[in-house]
């Protein structure tokens, strides 16, 4: 069983991750996290610079996903256009 440690939030919405877990993680100051919030739940994931091997995996299942849906290269523009707000 994982080591579950008690931490809290400061009025800045700073949260110190505790030692043991910045040493067991390898975490260093100025690492960059994606923050997912659900329900009770925050969940941090450090954000890692992908491998040339992990960004091919990526860009093979992107392509699947985008033949299998049939989207074409305007389905993409506009996707863009919208997200944009343009």
């Amino acid at each position: 069983m994982e080591k579950i440690e008690v931490t809290s939030m400061s009025s800045r919405g700073q949260v110190v991750i505790p030692q043991a877990l910045r040493e067991k993680l390898g975490l260093s100051p100025g690492e960059k996290f994606i923050a997912i919030g659900e329900d009770d739940m925050l969940i941090l994931k450090k954000l890692e610079m992908l491998s040339f091997e992990g960004f091919d995996r990526l860009l093979k299942k992107t392509r699947a996903f985008v033949k299998k849906r049939g989207l074409t290269k305007t389905d993409v523009k506009e996707a863009i256009r919208k997200a944009r707000g343009k």
